[in-house]
């Protein structure tokens, strides 16, 4: 423990973001980070706990608390406080292969499990990991790491999500020849076309390209295994095969389906389709992707986003700059406390309102928060060209543990763009059907009881095509564990 008063002396400072008002001119990132000196003093606030619940990942009353990659997160603080950053840089490197994404989009699980949140405000741990990274990067810390020695094994990996990633990053560093599929025109995913400039800057993610192809790892994008390249191909050509194609089959809407009502688009493609604009359009100013075109336009539309998760907030934030009409977020479930309930204590995952990015920018913009609770869509109403143009609305109640509508709820709301972000239920499934996977439930890949190798085959599966819809730190771990796992298949043992 670096100063052992820290915790006391020092109040908890985040980084500071760009106003409402600024940031949505543009789709720059806006988190504006604290000189070294601030940092430090953020780190000695971490108070070394005899039991470090922050890197620990407890399942506490259904929901994990904790980080799932187990971060060494006093280590590094520690070192971080006494200005070691190139120490404190080696030890978060040792359990995450990519802090830049983490330290940018994850909700920070470890911060909800800090002692210090326990009776006031947790350590700033997740802007102390991005910090460094970026420290790392600008002081030249992060140098390519190719192995010395090649194993003579090769692995494909289908996705190039986080958990793709991942798993490429570790049997590359083992030694392993390692080739990642694609189907889009670049890597990441989600990551890449799923996530917003705002919150994570495709250069970013081209950065760590770059340095994995130093390392040897061979990316092949474009390529959408299952059509372009047949599984059997891979299968034959490779000593493994690593399936990472993520849970993308959207959860529908009964009342209006993409591609039959003209103005209904899943929240994925809107979000993609404004990336993909950005990226040709070389800038980042609401100018520049007007003037490049060729996406879903929200400008001076009525707008209406079914699902309140990270995927709505995301999109409410897009369409403000877009130049949106109005906004009205629609979400099924009844609004979070603002303070803990005190059946959900410390160090359980807090489940209280979270007022974030697109939310603030909604307020400021619109004057009132745009989520609408205990709301579902009942009907659209369309023009005689198709286009949509008004939604009927009804309140819901969860009875025996069925969604109910309450009757003489019905309220009608102008909608010109109408955005499904309610989540995905599976694996698409001309991707299992590829490899003859059998799926569960949720849509997801069986394989063996607590592993990632599906049955008695060269076949393995992480990340949200394994696990389910989840978080990108989730997807980390999954990846990591899984090429341990693919490792012992082809070595007999490993040293992941």
């Amino acid at each position: 423990m670096g100063k052992d008063t820290g915790f006391l002396e020092f109040k908890r400072k985040n980084n500071t973001d760009v106003p409402p008002e600024e940031r949505i001119r543009n789709f720059d990132e806006f988190h504006k980070p604290l000189g070294a000196e601030e940092r430090m003093e953020q780190a000695a606030r971490c108070m070394d706990c005899g039991v470090p619940f922050c890197q620990s990942a407890v399942e506490l009353s259904g929901m994990v608390t904790g980080c799932p990659l187990h971060n060494l997160v006093p280590e590094w603080n520690d070192e971080l406080y006494r200005g070691h950053f190139n120490h404190a840089f080696t030890r978060l490197r040792k359990t995450s292969n990519f802090p830049e994404f983490t330290g940018r989009v994850c909700p920070a699980l470890c911060e909800k499990a800090c002692m210090c949140g326990q009776n006031g405000d947790s350590v700033t741990v997740h802007d102390n990991e991005l910090f460094l990274i970026e420290k790392a990067f600008s002081e030249g810390y992060i140098k390519p790491m190719i192995p010395a020695l090649r194993s003579g094994k090769k692995v494909a990996v289908v996705g190039s999500g986080p958990s793709g990633l991942a798993v490429a990053d570790e049997l590359n560093h083992r030694g392993h020849s390692v080739e990642v599929f694609e189907r889009e025109d670049e890597i990441g995913g989600l990551l890449m076309y799923g996530i917003p400039n705002m919150k994570l800057d495709k250069k970013v993610i081209l950065r760590r390209r770059k340095l994995m192809e130093e390392e040897g790892v061979v990316f092949h994008t474009s390529v959408d295994v299952g059509k372009d390249r047949k599984a059997e191909e891979l299968l034959k050509s490779f000593d493994a095969v690593v399936l990472c194609c993520g849970s993308k089959k959207p959860r529908g809407l009964a009342a209006a389906e993409p591609g039959k009502v003209k103005g209904v688009y899943y929240a994925v493609d809107f979000l993609k389709s404004t990336t993909k604009a950005l990226m040709a359009s070389g800038g980042s100013s609401v100018e520049s992707l007007k003037a490049q075109g060729g996406y879903i336009d929200a400008a001076g539309k009525n707008v209406v986003i079914v699902g309140g998760g990270d995927t709505g907030n995301d999109c409410i934030g897009t369409v403000i700059r877009h130049g949106a009409k109005s906004v009205t977020a629609i979400e099924m479930m009844p609004c979070p406390p603002v303070e803990r309930a005190a059946s959900n204590p410390w160090p359980e995952w807090p489940k209280v309102l979270k007022t974030d990015y697109g939310h603030e920018e909604a307020i400021k913009v619109f004057g009132s928060d745009p989520r609408v609770y205990e709301t579902t869509v009942k009907s659209v109403s369309t023009d005689k060209k198709g286009n949509i143009k008004e939604i009927e609305t009804v309140k819901v109640t969860f009875k025996e543990g069925k969604l109910t509508e309450v009757s003489g709820t019905e309220k009608k709301i102008k909608c010109d763009l109408l955005l499904i972000a309610a989540g995905f239920i599976g694996c698409e499934d001309y991707s299992a059907e590829a490899f003859k996977l059998e799926r569960g439930p949720r849509g997801t890949v069986l394989t063996e009881q607590g592993g990632f190798r599906v049955g008695d085959t060269k076949i393995f599966s992480a990340g949200d095509m394994h696990r389910g819809q989840s978080l990108v730190v989730w997807a980390i771990a999954e990846g990591r564990k899984c090429a341990r796992e693919a490792d012992r298949f082809l070595m007999g043992y490993s040293n992941l």
